[in-house]
Order: C-alpha cells, then structure tokens, then sequence
C-alpha cells in the first residue's frame, strides 16, 4: 500500500484556508480516482506544545505506486493537484511513504 501525504504550512489567512479547504478543496479530492481512503486533519499542536509547522495533513492510500500515478495523472487528480496553489499560502510539503 502507499500513502501520499500533503503536510499543508500554516497560512497567512486561516479562516480563508478552512473555508476553501472545506467547501472547495476537499471536494476535489474525494474525485481522485483509485483512492482507497482519503483522511484530512487538522494539526493542533505538538509534543512540547510549541508551534506546530503545519496547518493541516491529508492522507490518500492507494494499492499502488502505479495506481497512485494514474490517480494523480487523471483529470481529476490534476485538478485536485492544481488547486493547492489557489488556497495553500503556507506552502504545501508532499511526500510518499510504503506502507509494510
């Protein structure tokens, strides 16, 4: 199984953010073919209660890496992909991790 993370920075306006995010954004994604399971979390803090350095974390599984490829190739994986810029003033940090 594999796992894209998108680690969202925080962002200059969060109120825009969530409302984007929550109205815009995620609607997009649950379009993304080939997702087996989609998770979007708010960060709330840290361990040591300092500043945490991201705003939000999405979670996508899919069987594959080549699924994942094909999802994210899709029209609409593209435009989910594209529309990170519209609403992620704080940058967004994406990686992909094999799950055992």
């Amino acid at each position: 199984m594999i796992k894209l993370t998108v680690l969202y920075g925080p962002p200059t306006d969060p109120a825009a953010f969530e409302d984007y995010y929550a109205n815009t954004h995620l609607a997009l994604a649950a379009k993304i073919p080939n997702a087996r399971r989609i998770e979007a979390s708010k960060v709330v803090a840290t361990p040591a209660d300092g500043e945490a350095p991201y705003h939000r974390i999405a979670e996508l599984w899919f069987d594959s890496a080549d699924q994942m490829q094909a999802a994210l190739g899709s029209e609409e994986g593209r435009a989910a992909v594209e529309d990170i810029d519209a609403f992620a003033t704080g940058g967004a940090t994406v990686v992909v991790s094999a799950l055992d």
